[in-house]
């Protein structure tokens, strides 16, 4: 958890610790200021860190997850809460996707995906760890990531879709 600096050590643990501690109080309701002053550190420093963090509420927010055992479960929670676009695949249809088409044709259409994709404010991603991070340095905006499973992952993952629920209406609301 030490990290060397230059001339110093960092605690990174401690830095972690100071920030969830900012959050929580931030979240119980204290100002920036009355934070800052319990913390020890600039105002601006709290208001940007929530700027680091900032999802805005309300936006356009599509969803992807793969390879889930529960498509039809989460395509439901994804309609009925409103999200814009749903992409989700059990493990046979991903390689039934990439099986019936051509080498042009898959990266065309994989191209056109993450085209669509780009529009929206807010991705949710549910697949493995390396997915998630794929996906978050492919797109310039917002990427909440459920991980599943270390890749690879080649069998279907049961995803609780009251939890997808529950961070669908976190976002929006």
């Amino acid at each position: 958890m030490l990290l060397r600096i230059g001339d110093k050590i960092v605690n990174r643990q401690k830095i972690h610790q100071t920030i969830d501690r900012i959050l929580d109080l931030r979240r119980d309701g204290l100002s920036q200021q009355e934070v800052a002053g319990q913390i020890g550190v600039d105002r601006t420093f709290v208001s940007r860190l929530e700027t680091i963090g900032e999802i805005r509420k309300g936006g356009r927010v599509a969803l992807i997850g793969f390879p889930l055992k529960n498509c039809q479960e989460i395509y439901s929670v994804a309609r009925q809460e409103g999200i814009d676009f749903c992409l989700v695949l059990s493990e046979q249809e991903r390689w039934d996707f990439v099986q019936t088409k051509s080498g042009i044709e898959l990266f065309n259409t994989i191209m056109e995906i993450i085209g669509n994709v780009r529009k929206y404010d807010i991705v949710i991603i549910i697949g493995s760890n390396m997915r998630i991070k794929l996906i978050e340095t492919m797109l310039d905006k917002a990427v909440i990531g459920v991980q599943i499973g270390e890749s690879p992952i080649a069998e279907d993952k049961y995803v609780n879709p009251e939890e997808i629920r529950v961070l669908i209406r976190q976002l929006r609301f």
